[in-house]
């Protein structure tokens, strides 16, 4: 069979992207996605790890990854799978989800990586369909889609915002460490360097991060590279321009390293948002 990514970008809202895609064979690696990823499985089963468990995603299901949860993927039961993915970026949602409660939070964060439900399944049809239609669209017919998924997302996450508390101190180091990591993504870093601007000792930080993100501070290090590398395609940016701009040694690195992510090459990804 033929394996397939699709992306598309959103002509009204900055950072809205829809993805789908038909493999077998392809195997993501351990990444993380700056935005909310909501998906549907359409047939098949979709297998991915998360949260220290294996999943498996039946035709139906929804798939929901909160900003940074680090995941893979892969198609189940040796046969073909095909699903489609929303990609929202977190102050979108943060944002309707006040207009929605008339509450000041912080942003909603889903407890289950996998469930049934039949409405946010619709709206995520409903909005990828609306972006993959030949007849361009309305900013207002997106708007309000984007609304009803943001509605279902306030409702699984409880039907409120929680109002913002103050962050344990182990979370504001590593904090600490996550921005010093995306000011410094055009350099190559060391782990001493890291754990120092959290103010831990190096192994202590490696155990507390791993802990903290679910992946290792190398693997965060290219997971920012890489959605870092996407955001530059998207702004119309050369790959093999920004492959030693974002710490690659040349576009060959950047081509394995982005395609294990979203499985196309950059250049593949840039040709399909102009289509």
């Amino acid at each position: 069979m033929e394996e397939k990514f699709s992306y598309l970008k959103s002509p009204h809202t900055a950072g809205l992207s829809a993805f789908s895609a038909k493999m077998k064979e392809f195997s993501y690696g351990k990444h993380a996605h700056e935005e909310y990823s909501i998906g549907v499985t359409c047939s098949g089963r979709q297998d991915f790890f998360s949260d220290g468990k294996y999943h498996k995603s039946n035709a139906g299901n929804i798939i929901f990854f909160n900003p940074e949860q680090v995941h893979d993927g892969s198609a189940g039961a040796g046969e073909e799978m095909q699903y489609r993915m929303l990609y929202i970026p977190e102050p979108i949602i943060t944002d309707l989800a006040q207009a929605i409660t008339g509450k000041e939070g912080h942003p909603i964060r889903l407890t289950s990586s996998l469930f049934q439900d039949p409405l946010l399944r619709e709206q995520v049809f409903n909005l990828v369909g609306l972006m993959n239609c030949s007849v361009p669209s309305s900013s207002l017919e997106e708007e309000h889609l984007l609304m009803a998924v943001a509605h279902s997302i306030v409702r699984l996450g409880g039907k409120s915002v929680e109002p913002l508390s103050a962050k344990h101190r182990k979370e504001i180091l590593l904090e600490r460490a996550k921005e010093f990591i995306h000011y410094n993504l055009h350099r190559k870093v060391t782990i001493d360097e890291i754990a120092s601007a959290a103010s831990l000792s190096k192994y202590h930080f490696i155990r507390l991060f791993n802990e903290q993100f679910g992946m290792t501070p190398h693997q965060y290090v290219l997971s920012s590279r890489i959605n870092r590398c996407k955001q530059a395609l998207e702004a119309g940016d050369k790959a093999v321009n920004i492959a030693t701009q974002f710490g690659f040694s040349d576009l060959s690195h950047l081509n394995r390293n982005f395609k294990s992510t979203f499985g196309v090459t950059p250049n593949q990804y840039q040709q399909q948002l102009l289509e």
